[in-house]
């Protein structure tokens, strides 16, 4: 399947990038390069007590888990009140610096690649994954840590920058980060850039191909690949799903098969957020009510949720060869599903306007059905998408368990789902669901806050489908 940018008309029928050499060769090949990755860096991720991290402790005064710097992250509390009531506590991950999400794009022989890396996160349940070209908070390519520098990020921020496709701030997980942005960008170049062994170029074909393995592409790329301005370039002959498929990635907001238009589902996703009748602050982390927290954790009474965890990590790969820090680890498997339909030949994507209390908007839209680690089915309210997602009816065009950010989670994973389904499922859902277009999701990811992490990453799985 061609594509095209919108703002630049490279396209991309398939053929493959040579990893980390020339343009030119197959996917077999990007696997035994990926294979010498693992096999070129020594890599330890060990789980320690709190006392044992360097350079990180508890404040005295706020119970806050800091870095001596200042900088990078603090855990701290995140309280929700409601009519003036506290309801709820936990703790929450505050990184209010803002990094940069970058991929690199050149054209060889008229086909778009990205210079992807592969990248050790001390989180990975695999160690190394696919990440973009550039991956690093402020405090890391301010180089606070005295490392080494970041790679590349002179053609995001520097004199070389390169001619920008896409540059937008998104959110990052509303349930774990307190208002956490980061800068999702794109830059097209034209010069040769110097290779380093970590880094290889893959067209878009082959990052579509590789999505489907479970664990491969990280969170970063994906967010950055949802927000990738192009729209197929072809026929849309072929089977009916993605002939369907095709007219959603080329049906927006004013006509042309889509169900709602732009300002209809702007007044609805306004709607949603004026109906919040809740507020969230930070508060210290000592004053969190219902967590504990031991030598070597920080976890809830009833162990349902996550725990803060240290970590002590050497990775021969990364600016700084050794380092401690805390993480985040969730308890099971989170789950994220994008109901479709067809509706007269154009396919349709169920979101949800969704509130997360670490949102900095309150609400952005969300999968179809979002389920947190520790979260079951039958904590979803709507009787039809529980049917949908037990039905032996329904088809499902993806399935894959991706991980979640590996720099401040720890083997976080989720399901992620995209099911076609028929006129079992409302064409008028409930008043917190509406049915969407591919490219209406698209046009609004050239603005950050509406769609959330899971969204875009469902959103660049549903990209894999042409």
């Amino acid at each position: 399947m061609r594509e095209r940018l919108i703002t630049s008309p490279p396209r991309d029928d398939g053929r493959s990038a040579t990893p980390g050499l020339l343009p030119g060769s197959s996917l077999d090949q990007f696997h035994a390069w990926w294979a010498q990755r693992h096999r070129a860096s020594h890599f330890s991720v060990e789980r320690i007590s709190f006392p044992e991290l360097d350079a990180w402790a508890f404040d005295d005064d706020t119970g806050n888990l800091v870095h001596s710097s200042g900088k990078f992250f603090t855990v701290e509390g995140l309280q929700v009140r409601t009519d003036g009531l506290d309801i709820w506590s936990q703790p929450v991950i505050n990184q209010p610096e803002i990094g940069v999400l970058g991929i690199i794009v050149k054209e060889f022989d008229g086909v778009l690649h990205c210079l992807m890396q592969a990248k050790m996160e001390p989180g990975n349940v695999n160690t190394l994954q696919l990440s973009p070209t550039v991956q690093a908070t402020r405090s890391n390519y301010t180089r606070v840590h005295r490392g080494a520098a970041t790679r590349y990020l002179e053609y995001f921020l520097g004199h070389r920058r390169g001619k920008v496709l896409v540059d937008v701030l998104q959110s990052e997980q509303g349930a774990w980060f307190w208002r956490k942005r980061n800068r999702n960008m794109v830059v097209q170049v034209t010069e040769d850039i110097p290779l380093h062994e970590d880094y290889c170029w893959l067209s878009l074909a082959q990052l579509r191909e590789l999505s489907r393995i479970d664990n491969l592409i990280n969170m970063d790329a994906r967010t950055v690949l949802s927000c990738f301005p192009f729209e197929p370039s072809g026929t849309d002959s072929g089977d009916e799903f993605t002939a369907a498929l095709i007219r959603s990635c080329r049906s927006g907001g004013g006509a042309g098969g889509a169900r709602h238009t732009t300002g209809e589902i702007l007044s609805w996703f306004t709607d949603a957020k004026t109906r919040c009748d809740w507020t969230a602050r930070l508060t210290p982390l000592s004053k969190v009510t219902g967590w504990i927290r031991g030598e070597e954790e920080i976890s809830d009474e009833h162990q349902r949720h996550f725990r803060i965890i240290a970590v002590a990590v050497e990775a021969g790969t990364r600016e700084v060869k050794r380092w401690t820090q805390p993480l985040l680890f969730p308890r099971g498997e989170g789950r994220a599903v994008f109901l479709v339909r067809q509706f007269d030949g154009v396919l349709h994507v169920l979101v949800q306007a969704r509130p997360e209390y670490g949102l900095m908007d309150l609400v952005e839209m969300a999968p179809t059905v979002h389920l947190l680690p520790g979260e079951e089915l039958s904590s979803v309210h709507e009787d039809f998408l529980r049917h949908s997602l037990s039905s032996p009816d329904v088809r499902v065009h993806y399935d894959q368990v991706l991980s979640e950010e590996g720099g401040r989670f720890y083997e976080a994973l989720t399901r992620y789902q995209i099911i076609e389904v028929g006129e079992d499922v409302p064409a008028e859902p409930p008043p917190n669901f509406r049915w969407m277009t591919v490219r209406q999701l698209m046009d609004l990811l050239r603005h950050g806050h509406y769609l959330n992490i899971e969204a875009r990453s469902l959103l660049a799985c549903l990209h894999s489908l042409y």
